[in-house]
């Protein structure tokens, strides 16, 4: 039996790594190539043809789900395995919706990412695969925490969890939600208020909120965003103010359901 040409695609250059490392160890597959972003690897498959494709979500350029719609109608295309941190449900369905074939979650022991892959060519995880309606999806995603769901927007519009404008920004949405009122008392109550949790001062937490906003920006997820909140928010030149941003995910949670 041939072995299963797979391809990766993550920005993340770790992942990557690690992905190609379990590949090249197995007995059962052959790692083909890689690409960093979703117009990068939209190229390099049509010219490599791989068997599956190891498949993030957030990344530059193009998304992980603009490669699924690129390839939806190609009868030659390969059979795509979604490995994402994105795990809440509305992520999950869309992956399905634009043609993913199975869908693992960050992080996943290698053994079983292996499994998957070998199940996607017998057609066994295929085949498996029953996939609640949207309805039931959208009551699952109620039923997230409010951390959990302001998680899954961080981690699309790719604000990194290790600065501290992280956890403000949180912090901020929170309080928006249970109070959106505040947003139009962002310096006098707001970042106050933020202050006196995490033991700094007001301004700081105003710089750091910016800074977070300015990462996503500057990486280039100005698409995910757009998806993300279902219309064109913003043009690739524009940011956000602060309070703009905490406003516009605040009011996505109260739409969707707290």
């Amino acid at each position: 039996m041939s072995k299963i040409r797979c391809f990766v695609v993550d920005d993340n250059k770790e992942v990557r790594e690690e992905i190609k490392a379990l590949i090249e160890k197995s007995e059962n597959m052959e790692f083909v190539g890689e690409a960093a972003d979703g117009a990068e690897a939209i190229g390099k498959i049509a010219t490599v043809k791989p068997d599956v494709t190891v498949l993030d979500i957030v990344m530059p350029v193009l998304d992980g789900y603009g490669v699924l719609e690129y390839f939806k109608n190609d009868r030659q295309k390969p059979k795509f395995l979604v490995y994402s941190a994105l795990s809440m449900d509305d992520f999950v369905f869309k992956a399905f919706a634009c043609g993913a074939d199975d869908y693992v979650a960050k992080p996943c022991r290698g053994e079983m990412l292996e499994k998957h892959i070998s199940g996607l060519v017998e057609k066994k995880t295929a085949d498996k695969l029953v996939f609640p309606e949207k309805d039931n999806l959208k009551n699952n995603y109620r039923s997230k925490t409010l951390d959990e769901r302001i998680t899954g927007v961080f981690l699309t519009v790719g604000i990194p969890a290790h600065i501290k404008g992280y956890q403000f920004l949180r912090e901020g949405i929170k309080m928006a939600v249970e109070n959106p009122g505040i947003i139009n008392s962002i310096t006098k109550k707001l970042y106050p208020s933020i202050a006196v949790k995490y033991d700094t001062t007001p301004s700081k937490v105003e710089r750091a909120i910016r800074h977070a906003i300015e990462v996503s920006w500057n990486r280039g997820k100005i698409e995910n965003i757009n998806s993300l909140f279902g219309l064109k928010v913003y043009a690739s030149r524009e940011k956000p103010t602060n309070g703009e941003f905490i406003a516009l995910v605040a009011d996505k949670m109260l739409i969707e359901g707290v």
